[in-house]
């Protein structure tokens, strides 16, 4: 009989007589870990993949940032041109300048009539100053249109004076006395 807390050969307590299973080292197996493998490798793949998607999302939201942030640039500039073309043509001085090129011309004293039928004031009829002579847009061979004294270089310069200037010879004339290097018409020879 055996005694307490001595054990026997080949029995273990609480089997009873049964054989001792033991697990031998070189022999482990490899089919619980390759699930485990496949399943990190996956998941670092699905992961990589993921952060190229997101990269690449990014780049392509911060193309079209910036496309478009050049966009508005540009339309704010043709704003601006606009606005600025605008405020050059309403100012008094351009609309007067463009109604005279319609033939518009200043009204006179105006007259009101009162909310009662009554009319202040005399209305006159608008006075139109003569007309300002146009250059003229014959053919530069036409003798007529060339000699024309009244031509004007623009129409609101009407006191110059564009008749032709006296053809220049190339020899000054013999009765003239040679001109020195002092004298005004030798910077006009030259």
């Amino acid at each position: 009989m055996p005694v307490a807390g001595e054990r026997t050969r080949g029995s273990v307590p609480g089997q009873g007589g049964r054989a001792r299973i033991t697990v031998r080292p070189g022999a482990r197996s490899m089919r619980g870990r390759t699930p485990f493998a496949v399943l990190v490798v996956t998941l670092l793949s699905a992961g990589l993949l993921g952060l190229l998607m997101l990269n690449t999302a990014l780049n392509e939201g911060s193309f079209t940032l910036s496309r478009l942030k050049k966009q508005t640039t540009e339309g704010t500039d043709q704003q601006q041109t606009l606005q600025q073309q605008i405020a050059e043509q309403s100012a008094p001085d351009a609309l007067e300048r463009r109604a005279r090129e319609l033939g518009m011309v200043a009204g006179g004293d105006p007259a009101f009539l009162n909310p009662d039928g009554t009319v202040t004031g005399t209305a006159k009829p608008a006075e139109d100053k003569p007309p300002v002579p146009r250059p003229s847009t014959a053919a530069p061979s036409d003798p007529a249109a060339a000699a024309s004294p009244g031509a004007s270089a623009s129409p609101g310069d009407p006191g110059i004076d564009l008749a032709p200037a006296p053809p220049a010879s190339a020899t000054p004339p013999a009765s003239a006395p040679p001109a020195g290097p002092g004298s005004p018409s030798a910077g006009a020879q030259r």
